[in-house]
């Protein structure tokens, strides 16, 4: 049993790698508890995500989704779940530590958006799905971390608009239409909102324990690119946000360094 649990993380640590390079360098500046607990919600993450992508047939899509929605009512019924690499590190973490439900059914409930190629209704539908994806996924992996998981949670809905603005022309790409106002007035106005979101639950999370601020450190460059979106928002449309790789790694370990976010 020891050793499946092992292999089962090792598993989910290259998926991470694999899937999610930065989110898997941001984990790996913690320490082996936190590190290994974060690949485990960093994997599941990966899993529920890309339920949409895999497959051009939405139902097929939905039935993945709804698996994953069957495999956390199974971890919080408390009964034996089902034998996989994710779920069964995921249900001993989940119980052990007492994460929230609605924070994993939310992430689960908001790639439903992601299957079909529509646009968000309004800017309050884009808000939650941002929130459920990004918030809810860093409020899982900071309160497994040993902080407060609900400011975490406030924080990563922030980040999140980096990460959607980052992603935006690949997503148009594909037929998606990620921004509900797409104009250089709109996205600096997103941008604004998610700064905002960042910098104020960032003072709160300055007290946050250091066994907690790897989980941060996923989304480190989140507040340079809001900024650059902010100043010059016409670097959405072509793809111009960022930073080279050595400098974006080379922030993040002055980070760790610091133990800063």
């Amino acid at each position: 049993m020891v050793g499946n649990q092992f292999q089962d993380i090792a598993l989910c640590a290259e998926m991470v790698w694999t899937s999610d390079p930065d989110r898997f360098l941001s984990a790996v500046t913690a320490n082996s508890v936190v590190r290994d607990r974060l690949m485990v919600l960093y994997a599941f993450n990966i899993e529920v995500s890309r339920s949409a992508w895999v497959t051009a047939e939405p139902m097929v899509a939905e039935m993945r989704l709804q698996w994953w929605l069957d495999a956390i009512e199974e971890i919080f019924d408390g009964g034996e779940v089902r034998r996989h690499q994710v779920v069964t590190p995921l249900a001993k973490l989940v119980r052990s530590l007492g994460l929230r439900r609605n924070w994993l059914d939310g992430l689960v409930q908001a790639r439903r958006w992601d299957i079909y190629k529509k646009a968000h209704v309004d800017q309050d539908a884009l808000n939650a799905y941002l929130a459920q994806t990004g918030g809810g996924l860093m409020g899982l992996t900071v309160a497994a971390s040993g902080g407060d998981g609900s400011v975490g949670y406030e924080y990563g809905a922030g980040c999140a608009v980096a990460r959607l603005l980052m992603a935006a022309p690949a997503l148009e790409k594909s037929g998606r239409y990620p921004l509900v106002d797409g104009t250089e007035a709109g996205v600096k106005l997103l941008a604004e909102l998610g700064l905002t979101k960042v910098k104020a639950s960032s003072r709160i999370l300055c007290k946050t324990p250091r066994s907690a601020r790897a989980a941060l450190r996923a989304d480190w460059l989140a507040q340079l690119i809001l900024r650059q979106a902010t100043l010059r928002p016409g670097l959405v449309s072509v793809g111009g946000l960022g930073v080279s790789v050595a400098r974006k790694k080379l922030r993040l370990m002055r980070l760790a360094a610091f133990e800063g976010f």
